[in-house]
């Protein structure tokens, strides 16, 4: 018990002996007002110019809006429409090209022998 009054001066010095870190403040630094931007005011024109009168009388349409032919459109040669090829391609070869199996498959989910003949022909295009 005779020890309680030196734990808190023991701390004292301890606390007094520890090497603090300093609090560094930020300095404000002050900031330049952004200089104006000169006015640049006109030149006055060294002539005064004087406004001619215009005649309108002479007005030609023909001279204004001349008939020119148009620029010619450059056509394209159209391809040709699958019906007619599909009439140029029969049951038999389209088999032959893509199998009996997916021939029947595109003729059920196509709906007719027709579709899938069109079908043949759009997979014989593309290769």
């Amino acid at each position: 018990m005779k020890y309680w009054p030196l734990i808190p001066l023991t701390s004292l010095l301890f606390i007094g002996c520890v090497e603090q870190q300093p609090v560094y403040r930020p300095v404000p630094v002050k900031k330049e007002a952004p200089k104006p931007k000169p006015v640049i005011t006109p030149v006055k024109p060294k002539k005064i110019h004087e406004l001619k009168e215009v005649e309108d009388d002479n007005f030609d349409p023909a001279y204004m809006y001349p008939e020119t032919p148009s620029k010619k459109v450059k056509k394209t040669p159209e391809p040709e429409p699958i019906a007619a090829a599909a009439s140029q391609m029969s049951k038999e070869e389209c088999v032959a090209m893509i199998g009996q199996e997916k021939f029947d498959k595109y003729t059920q989910m196509l709906g007719s022998e027709a579709a899938a003949i069109k079908r043949c022909v759009l997979l014989k295009s593309m290769r």
